[in-house]
C-alpha cells in the first residue's frame, strides 16, 4: 500500500552477461551469446533510458566503463561494488577486486538517515547456480542507491538467480 500523497515509481534493475562472457550463460539461456557484442549493451542502455525514466541500475565489467558511460545521460554516476576476496587471476598483473554499478535517476531523499554510500563491500557468491549471483546485501544496497520504497516497482531484467526477487520480499517486510 502506497503512503498518502507519495507516488509509486518504476526501477529497473539490469545485470547482463558481462560484454564477452556470453558462453558462461549459454546452457541457462540459449541468446546468451548476443551480450558478446558491444552493441546489444548498448541497446540496453537505451532501453533503461527509455522505459525507466524514473531511475535504473545497471552491473557492468570495469572495464568496460569507458565504451558504456558515454552512451549514458550525463547524471548517471558509477558506484562501486569492492570484493574483500575475489578470483585470483595469475595472467592479470593489476586484480580486479571490484565492480561497476551505474546508477541514473532514482528517488531523491533528503537528509537521509541512514545515508547511502556510492560504493559497499560485500565477497562474491559462491556456487549458487548462477554464474555472477550477487549477495542479497549488494541487492539491498541497489535498492538503497534508486531509494527504493515499500510500493515501487522493480523490474529485474536479468532475474537469473532470483537473488534481487527475495531482497524485494525481504523489504518489503521492513
Amino acid at each position: 500500500m502506497q503512503p498518502q500523497g507519495r507516488r509509486a515509481v518504476r526501477f529497473a534493475y539490469a545485470d547482463p552477461p558481462y560484454f564477452g562472457c556470453g558462453k558462461i550463460y549459454s546452457h541457462l539461456h540459449a541468446e546468451a551469446r548476443i551480450w558478446d557484442k558491444k552493441q546489444s549493451h548498448l541497446d540496453l542502455v537505451q532501453r533503461l533510458i527509455d522505459e525507466y525514466p524514473d531511475g535504473w541500475a545497471l552491473s557492468c565489467n570495469p572495464k568496460d566503463l569507458s565504451w558504456y558511460l558515454p552512451a549514458c545521460p550525463d547524471d548517471a554516476r558509477v558506484c562501486a561494488w569492492v570484493k574483500p576476496y575475489h578470483q585470483i587471476r595469475p595472467l592479470v598483473s593489476v586484480q580486479y577486486a571490484w565492480e561497476p554499478v551505474i546508477v541514473c535517476g532514482g528517488r531523491k531523499i533528503k537528509n537521509r538517515k541512514p545515508m547511502i554510500r556510492d560504493w559497499t563491500t560485500a565477497p562474491a557468491t559462491r556456487q549458487t547456480g548462477t554464474p555472477g549471483a550477487k549477495p542479497q546485501s549488494f541487492n539491498h544496497w541497489v535498492l538503497d542507491l534508486l531509494g527504493y520504497q515499500d510500493g515501487d516497482i522493480v523490474d529485474d531484467l536479468f532475474p537469473g538467480s532470483g537473488g534481487m526477487e527475495a531482497a524485494l520480499a525481504q523489504t518489503r517486510l521492513l
